[in-house]
């Protein structure tokens, strides 16, 4: 095969169909070589030279090569038929033709032909001609390349040829899946060569995360346009819909491969959901204390479930996979925690922080804490690698595989990677990628280890649990037509019509109550206690007499409820008060974009402005109402260029007694202008917003020239008659 080459060293070069015995035949005197034919009768090779202007030609060896057709004023494509070459012409919108042995006789076919490209003759009568690879596909499995002398058979790309030199396997054994909103892609790791190869996923609008299940061979995946999880084979066949109601933004998508469950966060409702692997027996574990949930990762061997939350107190919590045991890992610098990782033969946690711009580590109770790579730009998602026992792939290219962290990075459009241990060695594994959003690996042993839970779902009916040293039985939040029992073993059978209570199982102690029981036994055991405390009916009636000592302990507790919701409250507010005086917030303009409701390119800002520094306000004494005027100037100012409630609040204590103090427009535009480029220091931003004061009045007469901002409707407008900008809603707001 032949080809051309137009760039910095413009060459012509040659190479057996499988790409071996590649060889420059021409590399001097070429601009632009862009049309190309063999005239294989003849034994030559003609080209097309649009910045020399001529068509040349040369035998199959790049020899006795001589000039046929100059000038000519932009040829491009060329094709051969019979005793004539044709080429098209960009500057003349025409098709030439002339004769291949002299480049005379030259005419127009045809003109006037704007946005002429390539052109290629066909002779029906032509013989076709033979080669190896035309019987039995050369004996080949997928590709079958001719050579001169011989053939070769190759596999598609990412995939390994095998011992026997013919047969490939279907997929690469080892491979990263990556989503970027409309597609789903594969990078091979079995090969050297990290080229992506596209999924074949049917009707994707909006992906975000990713999860695998190596033992049924699905691909998970969440899409928040659709609002739904699907699975599929990783051909792209069998596509289902596994959960498709009662979703907002599911951020992060975990399977644990041994009970065969999944869960995912939604950072729309902000809960944390499990549910079998086929959608049924849905249950949400976590709902409070939630603001941000993002990525969340299993650790089944060790009964682990570990999620990221970005909103306004950053953190990274741990669970047991039923959601007991909650603890805070990490709630420490942390800025925009995103992307989560397990290594479960290190037992460590990676995640990326894309506030703080790093990749940090931490033991799995979040001890022995380091950073592995900073800076990076605005990493999303991460992933990293088990070793992989596989014959064909030599233990030297074993080793190097287990030392890569892979994530991808929104700022630069890649997939990067880096060395696990070390943090050393970062490289570019696939760059030119929008919307890049999760990333997995798939190997065959990345998946291992099992549990209480791995055999016959640990006995239980519908949802198994494992923890640490045992498991629980759980049943999901709406029934479904299959009795549930919370006992290992137990299968509860259902109520004869018109019966109004449910049989207890063998052995179970029943307490006695005054209302008759409703439902099956709900009890939570592990496989060594056996049957205790199962109680049939959550209703238990006092004793006669003692229903008042009763109402006095429940009095109370009310009373000490009240009082702790109240001294919580107030700390809470204390704590908002004081965010605004915090030296700590330095930035009020780059938020973690969304992707929620659109598929548009997220805009990621190239810097991170310190607006807060270089708006800031501070108590003056000796001045009405404690600040001076100018100084509230500037706290309208952060009001204006940002959409932040507590800025608004401190903005209402701030009004003066004579209510004039407090200007309804200010110049806007230049403001958020000069400070998101970071060209004004402090005494440059004051000064701006002292400038022409007359161009607005006060809150009281408000002129026709002066815009209002408006306020989104959710939040209540502070009494200075004017509203801030609502809170983009969309990336192209962002």
């Amino acid at each position: 095969m032949y080809w051309t080459d137009w760039g910095e060293n413009a060459k012509l070069e040659r190479s057996a169909m499988d790409g071996s015995d590649r060889l420059v035949l021409i590399n001097n005197n070429l601009g632009w070589p862009n049309g190309l034919a063999i005239d294989s009768t003849g034994g030559q090779l003609l080209w097309a030279d649009a910045h020399t202007e001529r068509i040349e030609a040369a035998d199959l060896n790049g020899q006795n090569r001589r000039t046929l057709v100059s000038p000519v004023q932009h040829p491009y494509g060329l094709t051969l038929l019979g005793p004539h070459l044709y080429w098209t012409d960009w500057q003349s919108r025409s098709i030439q033709r002339a004769d291949k042995a002299s480049g005379a006789n030259t005419i127009t076919v045809r003109s006037s032909l704007p946005g002429l490209m390539d052109i290629q003759a066909v002779d029906r009568q032509a013989p076709l001609g033979v080669n190896k690879c035309g019987r039995n596909n050369g004996g080949c499995s997928h590709l079958c390349l001719p050579r001169p002398n011989s053939t070769s058979c190759a596999c598609p790309t990412g995939i390994v040829l095998r011992a026997d030199g013919r047969s490939c396997d279907a997929s690469p054994e080892t491979f990263l899946l990556f989503s970027n909103r409309v597609s789903v892609r594969r990078i091979s790791l079995d090969t050297d060569d990290h080229t992506d190869v596209h999924v074949d996923v049917p009707e994707l609008h909006n992906v975000i995360s990713l999860d695998y299940d190596s033992l049924d061979g699905k691909l998970y995946y969440t899409d928040v346009h659709l609002d739904v999880i699907r699975r599929c084979n990783l051909d792209g066949s069998g596509m289902e819909t596994v959960i498709s109601q009662g979703l907002k933004t599911t951020d992060g998508l975990a399977v644990d491969w041994v009970a065969r469950n999944m869960y995912w966060t939604d950072t729309g409702r902000n809960t944390i959901e499990v549910a079998r692997l086929d959608g049924t027996s849905r249950k949400v574990l976590v709902n409070n204390s939630l603001d941000e949930p993002r990525a969340i990762a299993v650790f089944p061997s060790k009964g682990y479930l570990f999620w990221t939350d970005w909103g306004h107190i950053a953190k990274i919590e741990r669970a047991h996979l039923d959601g007991s045991d909650r603890k805070v890992l990490i709630n420490t610098d942390l800025g925009w925690p995103n992307g989560l990782t397990l290594d479960y033969d290190t037992r460590r946690i990676f995640w990326v922080d894309a506030h703080l711009d790093r990749i940090e580590s931490s033991d799995l109770n979040g001890k022995l804490r380091q950073i592995l790579v900073s800076p990076v730009s605005h990493p999303f998602a991460l992933t990293q690698l088990k070793p992989v026992s596989s014959p064909l792939i030599p233990f030297s290219r074993l080793s190097q595989q287990d030392r890569w962290l892979y994530w991808t990075d929104w700022q630069t459009k890649s997939i990067q990677r880096v060395d696990k241990h070390s943090g050393r060695n970062k490289e570019t594994v696939l760059a030119n990628v929008e919307g890049l959003m999760d990333i997995i690996v798939v190997s065959p042993q990345r998946q291992s280890g099992t549990n209480h839970c791995g055999a016959n779902n640990g006995g239980c009916t519908h949802l198994c649990f494992s923890k640490t040293n045992t498991f629980v039985c759980s049943c999901p939040d709406e029934a479904d037509s299959r009795p549930c029992s919370t006992i290992s073993g137990y299968v509860p059978t259902l109520p004869d019509r018109g019966t109004t209570s449910t049989p207890a199982p063998p052995n179970v102690p029943q307490v006695p109550t005054d209302a008759p029981p409703s439902g099956p036994p709900r009890c939570c055991t592990d496989k060594s206690s056996g049957v205790e405390g199962c109680l049939q009916s959550d209703v238990v009636t006092a004793p006669h007499g003692e229903g008042l000592h009763i109402s006095y302990v429940i009095g109370g507790a009310l009373t000490i409820l009240s009082l702790l919701i109240l001294i919580a409250a107030f700390i809470i507010y204390r704590h908002k008060k004081s965010k605004l005086a915090d030296p700590g917030v330095s930035n009020l303009t780059y938020s973690n974009p969304s992707y929620r409701t659109s598929t548009q390119e997220v805009k990621i800002e190239a810097q991170k402005p310190p607006m807060y520094n270089q708006l800031r306000y501070k108590k003056e004494g000796g001045v009405e109402g404690g600040y001076s005027s100018e100084k509230i100037r500037i706290v309208e100012g952060v009001c204006l260029l940002s959409s932040e409630q507590l800025y608004w609040d401190d903005l209402k204590q701030l009004r003066t007694p004579r209510g004039g103090g407090l200007h309804a427009c200010m110049r806007t535009d230049t403001v958020s202008l000069q400070a998101s480029s970071v060209s004004l220091d402090d005494g440059e931003t004051e000064q701006l917003l002292q400038e022409e004061a007359s161009e607005c009045s006060s809150i009281s007469t408000l002129p026709p020239s002066c815009s209002t901002p408006h306020r989104h409707a959710q939040h209540s407008l502070p009494d200075t008659s004017w509203t801030a900008a609502r809170k983009p809603s969309t990336e192209s707001e962002v």
